[in-house]
């Protein structure tokens, strides 16, 4: 459905600006709900403002309208059209009809279909004046991966990858990155709800796949592990300390599947398909079923080129170390240049002050 431009003022557009600067403050770090960012406005001033909190809930216009006792015949500005359905919350509808509002003005129409469309019509029976398309261009990039899990019913995925800047990496578990490369992928790792791996880089590296930014240990994502014939080893960071440990198989394995889950991890069985590989989309459906709407890969370069090769590899992170490694510990990696030049359309160099590291942004 597509959505009537309606016209707007000057000190619309940077009300509205405003709120998606809001929005963009805690994209990331919603669940899976998507960031939105609300500005009250009255008489030309601001009177409040809101953004969807951490975790999901409260919602942007929730957390506006509960700062202030002025809200009557104020106008609302939101990144997103407002929910209008029950959930695990009520609608921000009926708390906009609530607290009489005079006018809101969203930017988006949410593609989620218990809401789309619907919020234009209940406010205006309920005399608030609506309008939509505000700054759409800008907020359609804020919403980008969240209207693609919608639409796709799997998660949003981003890869990253380190390696030399000849294309190299260890055959072993040695680190290539510098500490500052490092932090950059706990960043990224803060802003998904999930990490997917297999079970050979926990056997090889033994990573314990969380956040580690003092003050964003809260964000550390799911860990997803792909290991069909349950090899991952019982000793493992990710076993022994099984918070929020997922493992899909194809096992029969019954005694490993009872230590699996006595140890707290969770396992769920998927069908092999005839290259006697489990189905990546059967698992990312699984995984957006769980709620999980963003997801992290990091692996090791051969299922990144099977990833990369099934194009569901949204965007792609790739650090090079200006590290030296020698022939006899070296795996050459071009391939997985390769396949990055064939599968996404732009990649820029990204300014992270990583010392003498690089990042390179595909997408």
């Amino acid at each position: 459905m597509s959505l009537r431009r309606d016209n707007f003022t000057k000190k619309d557009k940077y009300f509205m600006n405003i709120a998606i600067n809001l929005a963009y403050s805690h994209k990331g770090f919603t669940g899976s709900n998507p960031s939105v960012g609300c500005v009250v406005v009255k008489n030309n001033d601001i009177i409040s403002y809101g953004v969807t909190s951490f975790f999901g809930r409260p919602h942007a216009e929730v957390n506006a309208l509960s700062k202030t006792n002025k809200i009557k015949n104020a106008t609302v500005y939101l990144t997103l059209e407002p929910c209008a359905h029950f959930g695990k919350t009520p609608p921000c509808t009926s708390a906009l009809i609530k607290a009489k509002v005079k006018k809101v003005i969203y930017s988006l129409e949410d593609t989620d279909p218990r809401t789309s469309g619907k919020s234009k019509k209940i406010l205006t029976q309920n005399n608030i004046i609506v309008k939509s398309g505000l700054l759409h261009n800008k907020s359609k990039k804020l919403y980008e991966s969240y209207n693609y899990s919608k639409k796709k019913n799997i998660p949003y995925l981003t890869a990253k990858l380190a390696c030399s800047k000849k294309l190299k990496i260890f055959n072993n578990k040695s680190q290539i990155s510098n500490n500052y490369s490092k932090q950059v992928t706990h960043v990224l790792r803060s802003q998904n709800q999930g990490i997917l791996t297999t079970y050979k880089t926990i056997n090889t590296d033994n990573p314990k796949l969380n956040c580690r930014i003092c003050g964003q240990e809260k964000f550390s994502p799911l860990r997803i592990i792909i290991d069909k014939d349950l090899k991952i080893k019982k000793d493992s960071y990710v076993i022994t300390n099984s918070v929020a440990t997922i493992i899909f198989h194809s096992s029969n394995n019954k005694s490993k599947l009872y230590f699996l889950k006595s140890s707290g991890a969770k396992t769920y069985f998927v069908k092999k398909n005839k290259d006697n590989l489990l189905n990546i989309l059967d698992i990312l459906k699984k995984i957006y079923q769980l709620g999980i709407t963003s997801v992290l890969v990091e692996s090791g370069p051969i299922f990144l080129k099977h990833l990369l090769k099934l194009n569901i590899v949204k965007e792609f992170y790739l650090f090079k170390s200006d590290i030296i490694i020698p022939k006899s510990k070296a795996i050459g990696i071009n391939y997985i240049t390769k396949s990055l030049e064939e599968s996404y359309k732009f990649h820029k160099e990204v300014n992270t002050y990583l010392d003498k590291d690089s990042l390179i942004h595909y997408y």
